[in-house]
């Protein structure tokens, strides 16, 4: 069978059976929520139909992706911006909210665009900004590290297991906890000069 591809700019149909299987009528094959969160990645855009009454069933679909992306840990909504819009539903204000949120995500995707864009042309393409970037998470991964040592939580734990010291112990401790703190933040500027060296060399 030839695959029926849609109009150019003609959304693609997503037919919706009761068994709640999903079929591309443009590739005549099967998909799942997964399958069409990959479409939306890449730019192609649909509209789901009951395969029998024909009902628009796109928002609810596209809620459900959302859903199974949260519940695979790819948390994008902050349990306070969610109780938030829980609130506007019913409020005198509800039918302003879905303009104003397609708005600001407009704005924020042509700002990351632009940013995404002079990033990559500063680091010379994708593949340096994508080193450049394992670099940064490296980075923040040993601050994390070193935030770690200073949070309440560690020095409710160390302060427990130095009861039993000295004060002159203590102080020792700290001052390794320092210098160790120290030490990693001049092995990241180090690193941080290296990678610009690297660029200015380009």
């Amino acid at each position: 069978m030839a695959k029926k591809k849609p109009a150019a700019g003609e959304p693609i149909t997503i037919k919706k059976y009761a068994n709640r299987r999903l079929y591309n009528t443009a590739t005549s094959s099967y998909v799942t929520l997964e399958d069409l969160a990959t479409m939306v990645r890449e730019g192609q855009d649909f509209l789901v139909h009951d395969a029998k009454t024909s009902e628009d069933l796109t928002r609810s679909v596209l809620t459900q992706i959302i859903f199974e992306q949260e519940q695979k840990g790819h948390n994008l909504l902050p349990v306070p911006f969610l109780r938030q819009l829980i609130s506007f539903y019913g409020d005198s204000l509800q039918g302003f909210v879905p303009s104003y949120l397609e708005m600001s995500m407009n704005t924020f995707s042509e700002e990351r665009s632009k940013l995404v864009d002079k990033m990559t042309s500063a680091f010379g393409g994708k593949e340096r900004f994508d080193q450049f970037e394992e670099q940064i998470r490296k980075n923040i991964s040993m601050f994390e590290e070193a935030i770690r040592m200073f949070s309440p939580f560690a020095l409710r734990s160390d302060n427990s297991r130095a009861e039993k010291s000295t004060d002159a112990e203590k102080t020792a401790a700290d001052g390794d906890d320092l210098e160790t703190v120290k030490q990693q933040l001049k092995e990241i500027q180090k690193e941080l000069a290296a990678l610009s060296g690297k660029d200015k060399e380009k």
